[in-house]
């Protein structure tokens, strides 16, 4: 298996618990803009492994970025620790590490899912529905497009600003626009629901996202966040705005602090009656 690129934050000295990040489209680990940078003070107790997904970052190249595949390096990543790890994704990442949990339960000590695109978790619900019925009767991406018009598109055609076009920006961008669709992802919920580990769903309320950009993606996403709280026995924190973990990185910040320090405590209660 090809070795995914790593970015290690880590100001304790090699002691802290490792805790693997799984970032979103058009960005990597460790971006400032979508990616968790934000997230960088919690390496003063903790490990930080920012995972770069294939084609993203400093991650090879790939044909197809695939769910699976992602959810397999991350596993692989997660093996190669010496301690159960903390395991959090945001977005498309979110989905990989839901499957990467659910392959290996033994190997995580909480898990943190950012507007999982788990949408599978959410079939029914009518706002989910009416997305992916859009999206799989859209033509697609035509060839013509190039990554700098789809980054545009993306996001000032929602009403967002648009990041600087960066080489980078447009690697992962142009690794987006081929990923495998979501929605043929099937997430099995049993072994997430009965782990022993806390589970914490994050999502924005979007209230002040531009009004497209709150109806095509908020409303769904809200919706699947909500799905996924339930079907896990997960908790679900709301917060302001619509990309939590850099918009309101303290009170994400804090959170995953709270969350890590159960987890921790859950797995050492775990051992002592083993």
């Amino acid at each position: 298996m090809a070795a995914i690129h790593v970015t290690v934050w880590d100001e304790t000295g090699g002691e802290g618990v490792p805790a693997v990040f799984a970032h979103n489209i058009f960005t990597w680990g460790s971006d400032e803009v979508y990616g968790f940078a934000a997230q960088r003070p919690l390496a003063d107790r903790y490990r930080l492994l920012l995972a770069d997904r294939r084609g993203y970052g400093a991650s090879p190249d790939t044909a197809r970025s695939d769910f699976d595949t992602d959810a397999d390096d991350l596993v692989d990543l997660l093996a190669r620790q010496d301690a159960k790890a903390h395991l959090l994704g945001h977005g498309n990442g979110g989905l990989a590490a839901m499957l990467a949990a659910g392959r290996r339960p033994d190997l995580v000590q909480s898990l943190t899912l950012i507007q999982p695109s788990a949408f599978s978790a959410a079939a029914g619900n009518p706002v989910v529905e009416a997305m992916l019925e859009r999206v799989r009767n859209s033509a697609g991406v035509p060839d013509s497009v190039t990554p700098e018009e789809y980054l545009r598109a993306s996001t000032e055609g929602l009403g967002m600003p648009v990041p600087d076009a960066t080489p980078q920006r447009l690697r992962a961008v142009a690794t987006s626009m081929r990923e495998r669709p979501v929605w043929e992802a099937t997430v099995p919920l049993e072994p997430l629901r009965a782990a022993p580990w806390p589970t914490l769903v994050i999502c924005g309320t979007w209230q002040d996202a531009p009004e497209t950009y709150r109806r095509y993606a908020g409303e769904p996403l809200i919706a699947c966040a909500e799905s996924v709280a339930d079907a896990v026995n997960g908790r679900l924190l709301r917060v302001p705005g619509y990309y939590p973990h850099t918009q309101q990185s303290a009170t994400v910040n804090a959170a995953l602090r709270e969350l890590w320090q159960t987890g921790a405590a859950k797995v050492a209660a775990g051992s002592r009656t083993a």
